[in-house]
């Protein structure tokens, strides 16, 4: 499938998907806010891939909203079109495959959201984050929720209420990210981390997702209500029984991915 303003491209397992509006920053425009969810469920739906990078082009990772397409709505518009820019938060939670970001340059307000949106997020050093909508009267609420599902409330409200940026290495202290690296090796740093987890039982990982975020909203006692049924249906695939050999036998694993 073609795309005109991201680029989604398989490298052996790993299906890589790269915002393609550089002279943009890559601020989210509605054709890129669809176009990102359309490759996202396109590498989901694909049997090939087990893991999902996403990246941007240029300088950035991602500023924002194209604050050109602001003007002239009415509230109704208004709510229906913030809703497509924050739906990629939707389509990655309810993704089987995870979603390793791999982040350079700035990550700004939707961009920053999106990061947090990721299931994973490695980061070039010298990256600038911030939740910056503050800052011409408007507020970051999309990316406030998967923001504050990553690091405490007070560094969160911090974000939101200040519109400052962060740099790379707070966000790692923070936990808004998972690692910090030079940035001549972002590319090699977050494919290895994507082909780690590519070896392993895809059905494990895309069930394991899946029970992690069915159970975050829950009370404690359904949550383990249910994690403990996703993890009886994980024990009777194909995949647990090759594993739990695979370890026993002292070998590796020849995944089916059922």
């Amino acid at each position: 499938m073609s795309y005109k303003t991201v680029i989604a491209e398989q490298k052996e397992r790993v299906g890589v998907i790269t915002l393609n509006r550089p002279e943009a920053m890559n601020t989210f425009s509605s054709e890129m806010a669809k176009e990102l969810n359309q490759a996202l469920i396109q590498f989901d739906n694909d049997k090939e891939i087990r893991v999902v990078v996403v990246k941007g082009a240029g300088k950035a990772f991602s500023v924002g909203i194209d604050v050109s397409e602001f003007f002239g709505k009415s509230q109704r518009e208004y709510k229906e079109w913030v809703g497509l820019m924050e739906q990629m938060n939707h389509v990655i939670a309810y993704m089987k495959k995870p979603v390793i970001a791999s982040v350079h340059g700035y990550a700004v307000a939707n961009g920053a959201g999106l990061l947090a949106a990721c299931d994973l997020a490695i980061v070039a050093e010298g990256t600038k984050i911030g939740a910056s909508a503050i800052n011409v009267g408007l507020f970051c609420m999309g990316p406030a929720i998967p923001i504050s599902r990553s690091i405490g409330r007070k560094r969160c409200m911090e974000m939101l209420l200040t519109g400052e940026m962060i740099d790379a290495e707070d966000a790692e202290h923070w936990g808004l990210v998972n690692k910090v690296v030079p940035g001549d090796q972002l590319e090699e740093a977050t494919m290895a981390l994507a082909d780690k987890l590519a070896e392993k039982s895809p059905v494990a990982l895309q069930m394991g997702k899946q029970a992690f975020y069915g159970m975050s909203d829950m009370e404690f006692g359904k949550a383990l209500e249910y994690s403990n049924e996703m993890f009886a249906s994980l024990c009777v695939t194909e995949d647990a029984t090759e594993g739990i050999n695979a370890f026993l036998e002292k070998r590796e694993p020849d995944w089916k991915g059922r």
